[in-house]
């Protein structure tokens, strides 16, 4: 095994449990959630979220750790078009990620511990629409990666 299928291994492992974790609360928790009075939602959503996103960090270290890692053994030059495009990007969705973490996350801990539903469910809403973007763009990216798509 080369030192280049470990950093690829690593990098796959952030990005499937990144993107899959988002796919997974959009697809199939958040409507089953839906059903739930807004008390057991968003205190279930403070509690499943406070786990994910530990995890999203984990993920965002090894993708961009092994993604420059894999970058400056290439050499920047002489890398493919699509890994700069899957860099910029993975930078761009890291940005998002840390907006919904230093905002509407922190709100919507607040909120439930006040038990103030509606300021929670204002803050749950504005971190489903960051994540449906940070959705859109890792889809993007894996068909980058994978496709070959010219940026």
């Amino acid at each position: 095994m080369k030192f280049h299928h470990a950093l690829l291994f690593l990098h796959l492992a952030g990005v499937i449990l990144w993107v899959g974790g988002m796919a997974f609360a959009h697809f199939c928790l958040r409507p089953a959630a839906l059903e739930l009075p807004p008390a057991q939602r968003l205190t279930l959503w403070c509690g499943v979220l406070g786990r994910f996103f530990r995890v999203v960090w984990l993920a965002i270290g090894l993708i961009v750790g092994s993604g420059f890692a894999m970058l400056g053994a290439t050499g920047f030059a002489q890398a493919p078009v699509a890994w700069h495009a899957m860099a910029g990007i993975g930078l761009v969705m890291v940005a998002v990620f840390a907006s919904i973490w230093f905002g509407p996350w922190q709100a919507l801990q607040q909120a439930v511990a006040a038990e103030s539903w509606a300021q929670g469910a204002s803050a749950l809403n504005r971190i489903r629409q960051r994540v449906g973007i940070n959705l859109l763009l890792g889809t993007f990216t894996v068909a980058v990666a994978t496709l070959g798509l010219a940026v």
